[in-house]
Formats: structure tokens, sequence, C-alpha cells
């Protein structure tokens, strides 16, 4: 088994061919010949010269490569294929020390996406007995073929989290949407993190699949390094959803692109979306940080605003943030974030008090839950007051001060990650709207954008000529 390739394994009726007879999947026996720099047919070429943009046909296996191609095309599949194939028909031992695997990872935005490729991995291995009786241990993450010396995982989408392997694959899932905790750029940070582990056994593969997004991030930047280049060492197979799987329906496809066709584009035609930008620069975010500050303390005699984004307490945070004005800078003083889940009452209890404690007796937030928060503010002695503006034209208002540093922000990780995951997305109107990028979170920033906007906008008092003839 070891020196079957996987352009043979795929046609194999013994091994996964019987997975893989329908038509539809031509296309990705084309990319298949691409990877492996094996013979391709004049259709395949054809195919090959259109989704890799180069004039030549590899002549030269890649350890890289990126699957730029729109949903439903069977990149998962494909994925789950090349992931088992290097798993179970390739022999790794003389690379590894004593004690030490060899590991095909699986990562994706979080580890239940995972499962979908794991998923496809375990129903090909149990499709050929002879693979499946290899199996010594399995739980609902892990595989392991104690013979070979090999384990199928499920990691997670952290550079902490994919430390201190030794890979033979990595298979990474929808990197276009990968966000964590940790850092304004996750994609970056994990790929960078991953490539060590790949170093010590030859042949080794990573392999990037997602439907495209923004024009950002480790994919966009391979796509725009590798596409069309002769020389390249990543394959970039840039594809739309029909061309990998002729059978998708096509009635689907029309319609996404009558409702929103720069979402379809990307989701369907495997175009880089250019109606969505970064909203903030990580340059402009660090610029108004004031390094070393927490948090500053209330001072008799400030006037402070407050802003909160307030939550039920199932899935997103409740957020509070305060500041003052010092001449014409935004001064922020104060963040308070709390996680679901929480018990709404005692949250808002809890930011009421901190609200006090600024000497302040009110609040201003956004209409989350109608009657609801203000209600229970004024329980707690805070006057609710709803903000004028959405949270979109909170952040287009404050990012000229911003960008012109009149803003001083807390030396808090996640302001800085919360800001620099947004986006600035243009409608087909030409109307901006700013949001968090899908699975990201923006709490904390729109209640600071919130605080920024509303301290920056205070009105001045206005005096009448009787006003100043009695003073």
């Amino acid at each position: 088994m070891s020196e079957i390739s996987i352009l043979d394994a795929m046609h194999d009726p013994a091994l996964f061919g019987e997975e893989f007879t329908d038509a539809s999947w031509d296309a990705w026996k084309a990319f298949l010949a691409a990877l492996l720099a094996l013979p391709a047919t004049e259709t395949q070429a054809e195919l090959i010269r259109a989704c890799t943009g180069r004039l030549d046909l590899p002549v030269s296996p890649f350890r890289r490569a990126a699957l730029i191609c729109g949903r439903r095309a069977g990149k998962s599949r494909m994925l789950a294929l090349l992931g088992t194939c290097l798993a179970t028909l390739r022999d790794y031992r003389s690379h590894l020390s004593a004690g030490e695997v060899a590991t095909v990872g699986i990562i994706a935005a979080d580890r239940r996406q995972a499962r979908t490729i794991f998923r496809y991995v375990r129903g090909l291995i149990n499709s050929v007995p002879a693979i499946e009786a290899e199996v010594t241990s399995e739980t609902n993450e892990t595989i392991e073929l104690g013979k070979r010396r090999v384990v199928i995982e499920i990691g997670t989408a952290s550079f902490r989290g994919t430390r201190g392997y030794t890979y033979a694959a990595v298979l990474c899932d929808e990197v276009a949407f990968w966000r964590d905790d940790t850092g304004a750029n996750p994609d970056e940070e994990i790929i960078t993190a991953l490539r060590p582990g790949l170093a010590t056994i030859p042949g080794s593969m990573l392999l990037l699949a997602s439907s495209p997004y923004a024009r950002r991030g480790v994919l966009w930047k391979t796509f725009r390094k590798h596409y069309g280049q002769e020389a390249a060492t990543t394959l970039v197979w840039k594809a739309s959803t029909r061309t990998m799987n002729p059978s998708f329906d096509e009635q689907e496809e029309r319609e996404a692109y009558e409702e929103d066709p720069e979402k379809a584009s990307a989701e369907y035609g495997a175009e880089f979306r250019s109606d969505i930008a970064s909203f903030v620069t990580p340059e402009v975010v660090s610029a108004c940080t004031a390094p070393g500050r927490f948090e500053l303390p209330f001072i008799r005699g400030v006037r402070y605003r407050a802003f909160c984004d307030p939550s039920g307490g199932s899935s997103d945070s409740f957020t509070l943030a305060i500041a003052h004005e010092q001449g014409d800078i935004t001064v922020l003083d104060c963040v308070r974030e709390i996680k679901a889940p929480f018990s709404p009452d005692a949250a808002t209890r809890e930011m009421a008090d901190t609200i006090k404690s600024y000497g302040l007796k009110s609040v201003t937030g956004d209409r989350y839950g109608g009657e609801w928060p203000r209600e229970r503010f004024r329980v707690h002695g805070v006057n609710y007051h709803l903000s004028e503006k959405d949270r979109s034209g909170l952040y287009l208002e404050m990012l000229p001060k911003m960008n012109a540093g009149k803003v001083e922000l807390l030396d808090l990780k996640q302001i800085e990650r919360q800001f620099c995951g947004l986006e600035r997305r243009t409608a087909r109107s030409g109307r901006d709207s700013v949001d968090h990028a899908p699975g990201g979170h923006d709490d904390v920033a729109n209640a600071i954008a919130g605080v920024i906007v509303s301290a920056s906008t205070r009105k001045p008092m206005r005096f009448t000529a009787a006003d100043i003839a009695r003073i």
C-alpha cells in the first residue's frame, strides 16, 4: 500500500474508489494530478491552467497547497482523502524518534467544524477493512494507527495549541474565517507555528482550504504570492463551486447572486470580496494606546461619561466603558467585560456599581432588549439613555478621532483585538457599515466607540443675552 499514489487510491475500488465514482469528482482528479505532478489528460491540463493561473504544468510534487474554492465544492472531502492517504499509505517510522508519532492534524475555526473532516476520514478508513484493522485506538477526536505510529487528530485553531507536534500533514479548513481570543491575526500566527512541526518528515503536507473572504490574512497573501507563478512552491487552486462540483444546484446559486452578488461571488464564485476592508489598522490602535495603563481611578471634579453594551447572558459579553475629556483628547478610564454565561440582573448590578463609583448616575447604551436594560439599571440607581446611533454609526463617527490621535485607549489586549477585527463593508448603494468579522466579537469595542462618541459630542453650554446680563 505504501507505494500507491493518492490519485491511484482515489480510483482503486479496493481502496477509496467506491467513494469517488461520480463524474462530479473529475475536476478534483485534475487537482490531484497538479498537486502530485502526475501525468494529466488534455482536459485535466486545461483545467489545471485555468485554476492555477500557470502556463506550464507542474513538474514536481507540492508540499503546500491552498484550495480557494466555493462552498459545497468538495473541499472538505478532498482534505479528508488527502489526510487519510497520508496517514495510511506512507511509512514514517524511519523518521520518528522513540516514542514519537506522526500526526495528521485537522484544524478548523472550531473543533465542531473540524469534526466534519474527521467524520469523512473515519468513513474512508472504515470503508477499507484492511486499513480499519490497523486502528488501535479511537475517540471522538483521535484515530490511532499504532503499528504505523500515526495519529489523526482534531487540533485547536490556536498558535499555542499547534506547537510540539510532528506532522505528516495538517488539514486547515475554512482558514479565511479563523478567529480566536489571542491575537488579531490568528490564521497567520497558526500557520507560522505549524511550519516547524512539518519540517522533519519528508513529504509532509500543509493543506489550506477555504471559500475566500476579505482581501487579507494568510489565504489572501498566499494567493497574491503564489497564484499564476511558474516557480511557486505552493500550489494555489482557485475554482468556483460548479467548476469543482458540476452537480451543485444551479438555481440555488442563481438566487444567491440575485440576493447579494458580492457575497455570492465569494461563496460560490471563489472571488475575494472587494466590498470588505479592515476598518482600523493595528498601527492606529497602537498609536492611541497608553502603554502600561490598564485603568484610571475616579478623580473628583472630572466629568465622566459611560456607555454600555448590555447582553442577556447567553452568548455575548456585557460590556461597559467610562471616559472623560482632557482638552481635545478623549481618555478611556475604565473598561468592564462580563463574559457569558452570567445572570443578567447580577451583571447589571455590577455595572451599575462601577458607573456610580465614577460619580455617575446615568449611562448610555444601545437599544438591545427594549425596556429591560432601562428597567434593571433604574432598579440599581442608574438611568439608562438610548444611543442616538447604532453601532455602525458609532464606529464611523469614532474613526476620524482615532486617526487623528485624539483618543487614549487602555493597554488591554481585547481592545486591540476587537478593533483590529472590525470590518468596513460597502453596500451596492455606496453606504458603509461596520461590524465584526464572522466568528468575531466587538462587545468591548462597541462600548468604547460609544463612550468616545458620546464624550466628544457633549453639547456645549449656550448662553442667551439675558444669561450674560445676569452674570
